[in-house]
């Protein structure tokens, strides 16, 4: 090794030891460090902070004179608290950039360059946000709303800009992307009907079993309170291999039906029970046959 290469080893030496052993570099890293600290601490405190407060104006309280729908208040909690936490979250990476000495003007500026570009490479990602936003505007569906999305059904969960949550009766939960939704069927805005189709045997007076059905049927609405009409016994629906199908209506509130039509079930099997109506089913009959022994000695 040459005098210049020592030389120049022990300047690099000298100049990273002054370096490393600099008080006011390890200062000035330490209160960037704690200010760092203290962003993300208060910006978590911030999104908590917003989120009550969010919370809070859209709670529905009794006797407020500016009511909104419930479906409608939750979808819009939900939307701007995600809102709130991304702006909240942005703010403080900047504020920590900033602290790491990074200069941001020139970020700034140039943001929208990228943004540019990154919106042409991202377009389902802009497809996603322009139909999540027409989706929340149009009210198509809310949060809570039991819907069909894309074949899948189940209880809104979410609904955000970009993707909105499903949580099937199983419990599994599906992340749809907004831009991919082609079609929705919501069961949670109008009024449903439960239908209930009662079988009979051909023997039973038809009038007698209508009657029956009917005093049940309003017993039932009078029990509870999903029903908001008048059930109706609309007769005869079909005829069986051995039974007389009847069916019977009634008009519920919204995704009330299937629970309605399962207590509607109950409560004619109870009466037909009492009354002794019979509902047919497969019956089989067993028929012995005598041994041709038997026959011949006359048993």
């Amino acid at each position: 090794m040459t005098s210049q290469q020592v030389t120049w080893y022990n300047t690099l030496y000298r100049r990273i030891l002054d370096y490393v052993t600099n008080e006011q570099l390890w200062i000035n890293i330490g209160l960037a460090l704690v200010k760092i600290i203290a962003i993300i601490i208060a910006a978590k405190v911030v999104v908590s902070l917003t989120h009550a407060f969010v919370n809070r104006i859209f709670q529905n309280r009794e006797g407020s004179r500016i009511q909104f729908e419930r479906r409608r208040v939750d979808t819009l909690r939900v939307l701007i608290n995600n809102v709130t936490t991304y702006i909240i979250y942005f703010l403080a990476i900047l504020m920590v950039l900033k602290q790491l000495g990074f200069d941001l003007q020139p970020v700034l500026v140039s943001a929208g360059v990228v943004g540019l570009a990154v919106g042409f490479g991202a377009q389902s990602l802009v497809r996603d946000v322009i139909t999540g936003f027409f989706i929340i505007f149009e009210d198509q569906f809310a949060v809570g709303d039991v819907v069909t999305i894309n074949n899948f059904n189940g209880t809104v969960q979410e609904i955000g800009l970009r993707v909105t949550r499903i949580r099937s009766w199983t419990g599994e939960v599906h992340i749809i992307p907004n831009g991919s939704i082609k079609q929705v069927t919501n069961f949670s805005v109008q009024n449903t009907m439960a239908v209930v189709d009662v079988s009979v045997a051909y023997e039973e007076d038809l009038e007698y079993v209508e009657k029956v059905i009917a005093e049940v049927a309003k017993q039932l609405k009078q029990e509870t309170e999903e029903i908001v009409g008048d059930p109706q016994v609309l007769g005869v629906q079909a005829f069986g291999p051995s039974d007389v199908i009847i069916r019977v209506v009634a008009e519920c509130k919204p995704n009330t039906h299937y629970a309605v039509a399962r207590k509607l079930r109950a409560m004619i099997k109870r009466e037909f029970d009492a009354r002794g109506i019979e509902i047919p089913y497969p019956k089989t009959v067993t028929v012995t046959m005598p041994s041709d022994k038997a026959r011949l000695r006359g048993e």
